[in-house]
């Protein structure tokens, strides 16, 4: 498998549920090796967008979606979602070990377990999901995604459900074990997506189309107390509610 992380152009004509029209006209680049955070109203197509991205939505007719290096997408994403999807008869190491045992593969222990020690969880390979928190588990979900080695990685809310301390540290976590590889995070938090973006991109409108959205000049992930920081976030959650 090539772990190189390509760009991903993106062009779809628009798309139609049930006769209501969800995505207009969208044509978006998620640069190589970068994260890149999609905002916008709720409803408005965020996770369609990113379902079609993974392949789990049939893409509608004309559009398309390819990586800048010309080869399939196929086999080179992995998916983080809002909740951890732990499965709770296995336990902590199991669940991280979980992809290659569903495709009868050779499961590498000692890299899982550097996995789980990389998210602060060393000590607790042999946990039931049900002992550990919140916090502990999509830490786990975080290993399990790593585990996957795929270049690019799709994450849906990932940090949403833990409380801020929580999701402040696993912003840290994430973007220091996701360097390097081509990130969409969808998101509602505009902190977050200042911290941890180096594209920001909003839908908004019926049908939704993409306005992409300045951030700060640092490098992510940025220090929440940068004034920078806070007054790019500040103005995206203006922007939301305006879209709202």
């Amino acid at each position: 498998m090539d772990h190189r992380a390509p760009a991903l152009d993106i062009a779809i004509p628009g798309l139609a549920f049930g006769g209501r029209q969800v995505l207009g006209e969208l044509r978006l680049r998620l640069p190589a090796g970068h994260c890149t955070a999609l905002l916008g109203p709720s409803g408005v197509g965020k996770s369609t967008l990113l379902r079609l991205v993974a392949g789990l939505l049939p893409l509608p007719e004309g559009a398309w979606i390819a990586a800048e290096d010309g080869a399939p997408l196929t086999g080179r994403v992995a998916w983080m979602a809002q909740q951890d999807l732990l499965l709770p008869w296995l336990r902590l190491r199991q669940n991280v070990l979980l992809g290659a045992r569903l495709r009868g593969e050779r499961t590498d222990v000692a890299r899982a377990d550097a996995l789980i020690a990389s998210v602060g969880l060393s000590g607790r390979e042999t946990a039931w999901p049900s002992e550990l928190s919140g916090g502990m588990r999509q830490r786990a979900a975080l290993a399990r995604t790593l585990m996957e080695q795929r270049p690019v990685v799709l994450m849906d809310e990932p940090f949403s459900a833990v409380d801020a301390p929580t999701r402040h540290r696993l912003q840290d976590l994430a973007a220091r074990l996701l360097a390097g590889r081509t990130v969409l995070l969808v998101t509602h938090d505009p902190l977050e997506a200042m911290r941890l973006a180096h594209h920001v991109v909003m839908l908004r409108g019926a049908p939704a189309t993409a306005e992409e959205i300045r951030v700060p000049a640092a490098p992510p992930p940025r220090d929440a107390s940068d004034p920078a920081v806070m007054a790019a976030a500040a103005a995206l959650l203006e922007s939301l509610a305006a879209a709202a």
